[in-house]
């Protein structure tokens, strides 16, 4: 667990426990050549050191594969999903610039060209605009057909897509609230036109800022962000708390417990900086 994720759990888990509410943990795993053998248990111990425990037994999406199926099921009944044959490359070379990369041009939505064989499936993203309101940063509206396009919900690989997994599991889960790094903040519209698709509730959203390193890059898995000290947590808490822009402790807790029976009250989603990203490194040294 680096800082980053370290700031989205403090943020999370404070919101929770200040609206007296539940804190659940999953570990959204799809993506199994990437999974790591004991990484989801180091995620555990590390968040138990830092006082951040959960309310219910954690959830595994390795494991939830066949709600997945069920929810793509009943969108293909709907007639709202189509194969694609494209290659990622194809992609790149035919898709116009979007906000996270090339736009789907559509190439396999009337059927697939001769000879190609499926890959993915794709949800159609026709329909209005999708608008909500993030607690953090405001009043939201979004095409999703010319900002995203049709959007993977089955990979070539043959594993689920992140967006329906966690629309069909925060409904399972009843999650009400979440709140989550401002990098998925563009997902969420895709997120709220499935929850609509498929009927299940919209939660409401907040999405904190992103901790930067020194040369101005996320902190994430993917750049071996360096991760927090939890046999002295105290430090990296409290610098995850800054980071969040609330209000310091009146005086130096004695121990984590101490730091969140104070914090739980002092919570201030309001504080929260409306920036999408902001330096780690600052909120470290002060």
């Amino acid at each position: 667990m680096h800082f980053g994720s370290l700031v989205a759990a403090v943020g999370s888990f404070a919101d929770a426990r200040a609206a007296g509410g539940e804190w659940l943990v999953r570990m959204e795993d799809l993506d199994r050549p990437r999974t790591v053998p004991g990484a989801a248990d180091d995620i555990l111990r590390g968040l138990d050191a830092f006082g951040l425990h959960w309310d219910a037994s954690v959830w595994y999406q390795t494991g939830r594969t066949e709600a997945y199926v069920t929810a793509l099921e009943r969108l293909s009944a709907a007639g709202l999903v189509y194969a694609c044959g494209c290659t990622r490359r194809e992609i790149q070379l035919g898709g116009r610039p979007g906000p996270e990369g090339p736009i789907y041009p559509g190439t396999c939505r009337r059927g697939l060209p001769a000879g190609r064989a499926p890959r993915s499936l794709r949800l159609r993203a026709d329909g209005s605009e999708i608008g909500f309101v993030d607690r953090v940063h405001g009043p939201q509206q979004q095409d999703v057909a010319r900002a995203v396009g049709d959007f993977v919900l089955r990979r070539a690989d043959g594993f689920y897509a992140y967006q329906l997994a966690v629309v069909v599991d925060d409904a399972a889960q009843g999650i009400t609230d979440v709140v989550r790094g401002a990098d998925l903040l563009l997902s969420t519209p895709r997120q709220i036109r499935l929850q609509r698709h498929l009927g299940l509730p919209q939660p409401t959203y907040a999405h904190l800022p992103l901790a930067l390193d020194a040369s101005g890059r996320k902190l994430s898995k993917s750049l071996a962000a360096l991760p927090v000290e939890r046999s002295d947590p105290l430090p990296a808490l409290l610098a995850a708390w800054r980071f969040l822009g609330q209000c310091p402790p009146p005086e130096p807790p004695g121990d984590v417990a101490a730091f969140w029976a104070w914090a739980v009250h002092a919570w201030d989603v309001t504080r929260i900086p409306s920036c999408i990203t902001h330096p780690a490194v600052e909120a470290a040294e002060r």
